[in-house]
């Protein structure tokens, strides 16, 4: 049975992770089994709940109870489903930016590193990254292009991140992620000694005197290889580029050095998972 509940006060507490809580306090790194983050849009709460997320409230505009997401709640029932018309829940910081439908969830434990790599052929490391709207568009063309799994340095934007879940369509839970930690995966040493002792070859994109293209058939012929990228800007430390197997760049013209970091591992992912 739904559990339709009317919004009558906007003041009500139910409704402050939709409207005052920050990322930050949705996080809550100091208690992070009750973490929560906020999944919008008909399609991406349907990733996340096919992924094992579970729900903690909707909050949606009163025609989607029997339209587009009529199927979600029927999967989430006695969850409470706070609605009203849209004139009403525009007054609620952030709603008209939605597709009309939000999902508070709960944050599950992340994943073992090890455990990722050992099953893994081609992984993603992000180094610094933190424009939430980057992280999800590498998301979402790692998800695409035979990426089996993204690792980030504790310094990179969270993938949770209502924007980053938005931007990435949901496939921040198609694609097995975690962090690396101290002290066994520990950035860039010895995260990276850790990675070479399981298999892998690492591949920096970084432009520099000994860069190789990204064309060259080496890479291809990598059985378990991980693509490293950097922060937007400055790009992958020295210390990184230097323990790395391979340097490699993006064939360019027009006298153009660089893409975005997005853009840049979509052509990278294409490349690089081709012919897995």
């Amino acid at each position: 049975m739904l559990n339709i509940i009317e919004i009558t006060d906007f003041t009500a507490p139910e409704l402050d992770i939709y409207a005052r809580l920050t990322e930050a306090q949705l996080l809550n790194r100091h208690e992070p089994e009750k973490g929560l983050f906020i999944a919008e849009s008909p399609k991406v709460v349907e990733r996340a709940l096919d992924a094992g997320y579970v729900p903690v409230s909707f909050l949606l505009e009163h025609k989607h109870i029997t339209g587009e997401a009529s199927g979600l709640l029927s999967r989430c029932e006695n969850i409470p489903i706070y609605t009203a018309d849209f004139d009403v829940l525009t007054q609620l910081t952030g709603f008209p930016l939605t597709r009309g439908v939000l999902c508070a969830m709960y944050r599950r434990p992340l994943p073992d590193t090890r455990e990722i790599c050992t099953k893994a052929h081609r992984i993603v490391v992000l180094e610094n990254v933190m424009n939430p709207t980057n992280i999800g568009a590498i998301f979402r063309s790692a998800a695409a292009l035979n990426m089996d799994a993204v690792l980030l340095t504790p310094s990179c934007s969270n993938p949770l991140y209502r924007r980053a879940i938005r931007v990435s369509m949901g496939t921040v839970f198609q694609i097995p992620w975690t962090y690396l930690e101290e002290p066994d995966w520990g950035w860039p040493q010895p995260g990276l000694t850790r990675m070479k002792e399981l298999g892998f070859h690492t591949a920096a994109m970084a432009l520099t005197d000994q860069s190789i293209s990204l064309e060259d058939p080496r890479l291809l012929q990598e059985d378990k290889l991980a693509v490293i990228l950097g922060t937007e800007g400055d790009g992958l430390s020295p210390s990184t580029i230097a323990h790395c197997d391979y340097t490699i760049r993006i064939p360019m013209s027009h006298g153009v050095d660089s893409l975005n970091v997005a853009a840049a591992s979509a052509v990278a992912f294409w490349q690089l998972g081709r012919h897995l």
